[in-house]
């Protein structure tokens, strides 16, 4: 047996046995269930004999080693210090805040560790995905998603990835929007990368939202483990939309592929043939692995989701805009969010002067922002 002289009476039973049971080699819900029948639960499964678990479970395997079995205690008794010592949640595939979606996952994680209290079954769920290199164009269409995802849902959270580029800028615009988002990290809770995202991070905590993973603290950043982690993204989440993505390879495309196979609904942003990071959505699509999305009314038909009522939405999120101002809004959106001011002259046909004082008033109003060159982007 498990030499006795293991300090077991010194940490919190159950936490310490569930802990150590995820931390067994390809533990998931489905295999615990079934193991767990047999053995009772998981403190008499580290308290049996090697050869008592292999008469009870039917088969002889190296997880049911006294050597593999002392290994994942020793990893859990360290966990639980650093849990308890860091406020960090543990999530047990029995516990009622266990996200729902993930649970009919084959492959879901037996436990998660989080920081943060955001509800995981909350109505919608929406993960924002994409390249690390993201363009004007993505991010232009990742802002305009989930303002208009905040505007006309209640209930939603927004989940990504915490990557550079599409995951960060989704993060990020959550914040803005004051709706929660939930950063997946490939890697345990005592550090974050990037370490530039460190103060989004605390953000994401601080205004609602959660950082969540499923590797134990000390677990370092590993190329492997990013590709796991995108099985948790997917399998939380109503819908994946991927907004850029090199058609190549990318964790945006595994995640999507992912998602299809969970039956998840997946969209993409559909882009120019020539942009490189528009392959991957131009080939889901064209695959019909995804469907084309173009803005967050299309995602919100699609998932036949009941959207607050709309009196006055209009007016709220463009003030008072003319007619020649909604124009050149429109002509912003066509052409990835931004454009210089001699080309918003000869494509809306208006004289440099009225187009500039136009500019100006969509500025104060909050609808545009300036960048050097004479350049104006959607807010």
């Amino acid at each position: 047996p498990i030499p006795p002289t293991s300090p077991r009476a010194m940490e919190p039973n159950d936490l310490l046995y569930r802990i150590a049971f995820s931390c067994i080699k390809g533990m998931c819900p489905q295999l615990a269930r079934d193991i767990l029948a047999k053995t009772g639960p998981e403190e008499r499964f580290f308290g049996m004999r090697e050869t008592e678990l292999a008469s009870r479970l039917g088969f002889r395997n190296r997880i049911l080693t006294d050597e593999h079995r002392e290994e994942a205690l020793r990893i859990a008794r360290e966990e639980v210090r650093f849990v308890t010592n860091s406020n960090v949640r543990c999530i047990y595939f029995t516990d009622d805040d266990y996200p729902s979606r993930l649970l009919q996952c084959d492959d879901s994680p037996a436990m998660l560790y989080a920081t943060g209290k955001t509800n995981l079954n909350a109505a919608h769920m929406v993960a924002v995905v994409g390249t690390r290199n993201a363009s004007t164009y993505g991010v232009s269409f990742i802002n305009r998603l989930v303002d208009d995802l905040a505007a006309k849902l209640d209930d939603v959270i927004i989940v990504s990835g915490l990557a550079t580029g599409c995951d960060i800028a989704s993060h990020r615009r959550a914040i803005a929007n004051g709706i929660p988002t939930i950063g997946v990290v490939a890697h345990g809770l005592s550090t974050i990368y990037p370490a530039e995202h460190r103060n989004d991070a605390t953000k994401i905590v601080r205004e609602g939202g959660m950082i969540l993973t499923d590797y134990p603290h000390s677990t370092r950043p590993h190329r492997a483990n990013f590709l796991a982690r995108n099985r948790i993204v997917a399998g939380m989440c109503d819908c994946i939309v991927v907004a850029e993505s090199a058609a190549e390879r990318g964790g945006a495309l595994h995640t999507a592929k992912l998602g299809a196979l969970y039956n998840r609904d997946v969209f993409a942003l559909p882009g120019r043939t020539s942009d490189h990071y528009s392959g991957g959505c131009n080939m889901l699509i064209k695959k019909q692995i995804a469907a084309l999305i173009e803005n967050a009314d299309d995602l919100i038909e699609a998932m036949n989701w009941k959207c607050r009522p709309t009196e006055g939405t209009q007016n709220e999120l463009f003030p008072l805009l003319t007619q020649q101002q909604e124009t050149a809004v429109t002509f912003l959106r066509d052409n990835g969010g931004e454009a210089q001011i001699n080309t918003l002259v000869a494509s809306l046909g208006i004289p440099p002067g009225a187009v500039m004082a136009m500019m100006t008033e969509l500025e104060f109003k909050g609808v545009v922002t300036v960048l050097p060159g004479a350049r104006y982007r959607l807010a």
